[in-house]
């Protein structure tokens, strides 16, 4: 009698990105596959089988269809089946502020044009909005998580589960007044309400987010430290961005900034650094001694002129780390699959190594690696049994794509998110043949979008 399923996926190959000992395990019991594996770990002709959200099963395509009795079945000849992708850094109600003052430095573009627009804009309707429009760009690109940073995470957290995505609210924190809140403990207050208010809904997670360490004082990092203990959530903050930031933090508190924290109790396995451009040998092993992870950003990082992380020493160091998009105000765009082909191509350079975060490395951290900083990882980041299914097929049957020696390889320096086909969060389907599905309340489609972006371009202009 064979075993029901809700959902049986058949794709040219499945890329579990799953480390070697993980991945071994979680596979035994499988059939032998000999000749199917590829270099990078891509399995030929195999199935993925999805019951209640969680991945079921992963096995033979052949072995699947005569063990499973599947209420679907989705054929996906030519594509690769992949993890969802996890967007370890963002500011997704910026999608409103894409392409609003480009060509500009980080400080000036900040301080004369993007905070002076949020202070007179940002609202929970703008951040709403905003946060929707990024979420459909997100997911018709194959990104299933984000790690969000913005005011309103209540508003935004309301958009996330209305476009049905996977995210990660950071409970905001600044020192200066803002439309949304006063103060410091205006911010926590605000942000531990929200926390509160929606903890119980699955598809969500938590950090604190506080903005920098140059709009935080000693005395919010402390408090930001305890309640970051005792609520078991990480720390997600911008980090050493800019040589303007470690300056002004020597001239201020006499230490960089990392050093900085890191006399604040702040560094440990919950702490995600992000951009650490302008990181020295030393703080890359203080990083590495405290178990942090990094968010690369590498289009921001190179748009804003801040610079270009140290990929290959954080590599030789052992600091994990994933990709992060920044915000559509500062990048303009949310595509994991051009920030790893980007990351790869400036390891190389920056190294002269070719070999530098190679293919599946560059994957595996779009991926697994951002999970895991996000204490994810038991749960998304990789296709193995009993973890929830964030899937993403990709098609690789394109003239551009030919010959397909290695998919893996291909997934990072051929393809690009408009070759992403199929998108599943959670189990459901949320992109069918390139096309949105089921953005929630009041069937949210592609022109209401499109009509929200317009009208605060014209409150912006104004």
């Amino acid at each position: 009698m064979k075993v029901p399923a809700d959902l049986l996926l058949l794709p040219q190959w499945v890329v579990p990105v799953e480390s070697e000992g993980a991945y071994d395990s979680a596979r035994a019991g499988f059939a032998a596959r000999s000749g199917s594996e590829y270099p990078c770990g891509a399995l030929a002709d195999h199935a993925v089988v999805v019951q209640d959200g969680r991945i079921l099963d992963v096995l033979p395509a052949d072995a699947a269809q005569a063990r499973y009795d599947a209420a679907q079945t989705v054929a996906l000849p030519g594509q690769a089946l992949i993890p969802g992708l996890v967007n370890l850094h963002g500011h997704a109600a910026m999608s409103l502020l894409r392409g609003f003052a480009d060509d500009l430095p980080l400080m000036t573009w900040l301080n004369e044009h993007i905070w002076p627009a949020e202070k007179k804009h940002v609202s929970e309707a703008f951040v709403r909005d905003g946060t929707l429009l990024a979420a459909a760009e997100m997911l018709a690109g194959g990104i299933t998580t984000c790690n969000d940073m913005y005011f309103f995470p209540q508003a935004a957290g309301e958009a996330f589960l209305q476009a049905g995505m996977r995210a990660t609210l950071g409970i905001i924190v600044l020192e200066f007044p803002s439309a949304y809140a006063s103060d410091a403990d205006d911010y926590l207050a605000k942000g531990l309400a929200m926390r509160d208010e929606l903890k119980g809904e699955p598809l969500l997670s938590f950090t604190f987010a506080p903005h920098a360490p140059y709009t935080i004082a000693d005395a919010t990092f402390g408090r930001i430290g305890t309640l970051a203990e005792q609520l078991g959530l990480p720390i997600h903050i911008h980090i050493h961005e800019t040589a303007d930031e470690v300056r002004d933090s020597l001239k201020q508190y006499g230490v960089r900034p990392l050093e900085r924290l890191a006399g604040l109790g702040l560094l440990g396995p919950n702490f995600i650094g992000v951009h650490a451009i302008h990181v020295n040998h030393a703080e890359i092993d203080l990083l590495a001694q405290n178990g942090c992870h990094v968010a690369h950003c590498p289009t921001a990082g190179l748009k804003l002129g801040s610079g270009i992380a140290p990929v290959n020493r954080f590599i030789a160091a052992g600091v994990n780390f994933g990709f992060g998009t920044d915000g559509p105000a500062s990048n303009n765009r949310l595509d994991l699959f051009g920030e790893m082909r980007l990351a790869s191509l400036l390891a190389k350079g920056a190294s002269g190594d070719a070999a530098s975060l190679p293919a599946a490395a560059a994957l595996k951290a779009a991926t697994l690696d951002a999970a895991r900083a996000l204490n994810l990882d038991s749960r998304i980041g990789s296709i193995v049994p009993g973890k929830r299914a964030d899937l993403v097929a990709v098609d690789l049957r394109a003239l551009s794509s030919q010959p397909v020696f290695d998919p893996v390889s291909h997934l990072v320096y051929v393809a690009g998110r408009e070759n992403v086909t199929h998108v599943w969060v959670d189990g459901k389907l949320k992109l069918n043949d390139r096309r949105l599905v089921d953005l929630g309340q009041n069937n949210l489609n592609i022109d209401d979008l499109t009509a929200r972006a317009s009208y605060w371009r014209t409150k912006l202009t104004a």
